[in-house]
Order: C-alpha cells, then sequence, then structure tokens
C-alpha cells in the first residue's frame, strides 16, 4: 500500500513538471499554475508517506 502512495506521489510530481513546463511554453498561465500544483500535491503525499515510514521502523 505505502508503495503504491509513493508511486502515485511521483506520477503526480512528474505529471505536475509535465504541465508546468508545456504551460510555460504556450505562455498558459493557468497551466503553469496547474502544474506546480500539481507538483505540491505530489511534494506533500510524498513527505507523508516517508513520515509514515519514520514511525513504522
Amino acid at each position: 500500500m505505502a508503495e503504491d502512495q509513493k508511486g502515485q506521489a511521483k506520477v503526480e510530481q512528474m505529471k505536475g513538471k509535465a504541465k508546468e513546463t508545456v504551460g510555460r511554453a504556450v505562455g498558459n498561465e493557468r497551466m503553469t499554475a496547474e502544474g506546480r500544483a500539481d507538483q505540491m500535491k505530489g511534494d506533500a503525499r510524498q513527505a507523508k508517506e516517508k513520515a509514515k515510514d519514520v514511525f513504522k521502523h
């Protein structure tokens, strides 16, 4: 389960980075902001999973 969540965090981060890059390339500020938000959600999910791992061990 935790590995699945970690994988989802990575996917969210990569998707956000891609969306941000495309947004910058086409000059779409909204898409750029959405990409940054997706990256932050991925970062938060990853931090949560790392905290869980610390408390498990």
